[in-house]
């Protein structure tokens, strides 16, 4: 379906008052444009992690324009960095919490929303907000690409 199509029936929507935003999934910088020029857009969730960069200039087209970046996938491929199990031993957190930390460090844009499987999860993904890389920290995760 073409995205005017789509961000037109969303932008009825909201025009009716049946929803309050709207955000896009899966987009290019171009696809956003073109929403933009329909409706005002509130965020973009695009796949994004440690591992899968792909969408990093989108990260700082939200972060400029005052969007919300929400990455799906935000934890994948961790066993085959292995930085990632050191800066974690080093800080007494699991591997996906240093994730979690590094996408908040990445950019007051992110709005990371890893699965929770039940309440210890949850509480460790929650903990994951006070983890604190170093500056060196985050420049080897960023070159763990």
């Amino acid at each position: 379906m073409p995205i005017a199509e789509s961000i037109g029936a969303l932008a009825r929507l909201k025009d009716e008052g049946k929803i309050r935003h709207i955000g896009v999934c899966n987009v290019s910088e171009s696809q956003l444009r073109e929403a933009q020029q329909i409706a005002p857009i509130v965020s973009v969730q695009n796949r994004y992690n440690v591992t899968d960069r792909s969408s990093e200039q989108m990260v700082d087209l939200c972060e400029q324009e005052a969007m919300i970046f929400l990455p799906w996938a935000p934890i994948l491929d961790l066993d085959q960095k292995p930085i990632v199990q050191e800066i974690a031993e080093n800080h007494g957190a699991s591997p996906r919490q240093v994730a979690l930390a590094w996408l908040l460090a990445r950019s007051p844009a992110m709005l990371p929303i890893p699965g929770t499987a039940d309440r210890e999860h949850l509480e460790a993904n929650i903990a994951a907000a006070a983890l604190e890389l170093t500056p060196a920290e985050v420049a080897q995760l960023n070159a763990a690409a």
